[in-house]
């Protein structure tokens, strides 16, 4: 359901041909789609329907996509394989791949105001999709310019990071698939906790992948935290400790789901999943 719609909703954008090009090939081709799929499955597992979260989902993977095409660019990591494929600068250049994730932004928000929801949800996913977008980019400052504050150690510091970096928009998406199927407070607390907990858990499992998996199984340059000398689990906790926390994470999940009964059978699944991926 995600996949046609990212592409179906740029289309209706009128935009400039080789803009559309660029912003379609940031959006198609590959990708888990675990943040559109957590935004529908929240949705799900409090009682609404997957139709009442596609536009918050469809928002939220925007968000990430444009934080993909930017975050290859040479000036921050500069990456050259996205997905499998090549990146969007090394597709087509540096301009159109900048301003094609400054296009993704924008659409983001129009997805959640194009629809048939109440001004008052409208301006709760906004809300909640601002604060992680903002939050996404602090974790991505931390983790490429520094700044963190002088009284964290490592740990601390490694935590605020995935948090904000890779946790911050997960998070966003469980509680935006919640707003979207009428939760209840009790119901948008579980959610609230299980995004938390799965938002950290995601990105220790990615420093994993980065240590142990070859670029050809991931899609993307592995290796390469190490070589830019960023801090990972792996290099402060070591491999069996990250391991630890994984399973404690993925455990804190599982709870934060209990209260939601059989509903939330299916989210327990995607956790697993989660947290035994290899790419």
């Amino acid at each position: 359901m995600v996949e046609p719609e990212l592409a179906r909703r740029i289309k209706v954008a009128q935009l400039p041909k080789n803009l559309e090009s660029a912003a379609l090939y940031a959006v198609s081709g590959g990708g888990k789609r675990v943040r559109p799929a957590l935004a529908l499955l929240c949705c799900e597992a409090v009682g609404g329907s997957w139709n009442d979260a596609m536009g918050a989902a469809i928002a939220v993977e925007y968000i990430h996509c444009f934080s993909l095409v930017h975050d290859d660019l040479p000036c921050i990591d500069n990456d050259d394989l996205r997905r499998g494929k090549p990146t969007l600068h090394i597709h087509t250049n540096e301009a159109m791949a900048v301003l094609a994730g400054d296009l993704l932004l924008p659409l983001a928000m129009q997805q959640i105001s194009q629809g048939s929801l109440s001004p008052d949800l409208e301006t709760q996913l906004c809300q909640t999709l601002s604060k992680a977008t903002v939050d996404m980019v602090g974790g991505q400052v931390y983790d490429t310019l520094g700044g963190l504050p002088e009284h964290f150690d490592d740990l601390k510091g490694l935590e605020s990071i995935h948090r904000n970096k890779t946790g911050s928009l997960i998070h966003g998406a469980c509680k935006m698939g919640a707003l979207c199927g009428n939760a209840s407070v009790d119901q948008l607390q579980a959610i609230d906790t299980f995004g938390h907990s799965i938002g950290l858990m995601f990105q220790i499992v990615d420093d994993l992948i980065d240590l142990h998996s070859p670029t050809h199984h991931v899609g993307k340059a592995t290796g390469k935290d190490a070589a830019a000398g960023k801090t990972t689990y792996p290099g402060v906790l070591g491999v069996e400790k990250s391991k630890e926390t994984i399973e404690k994470l993925k455990k804190q999940a599982e709870t934060a789901l209990e209260p939601l009964g059989n509903a939330g059978k299916t989210l327990q699944t995607f956790n697993v999943w989660m947290a035994c991926r290899t790419r």
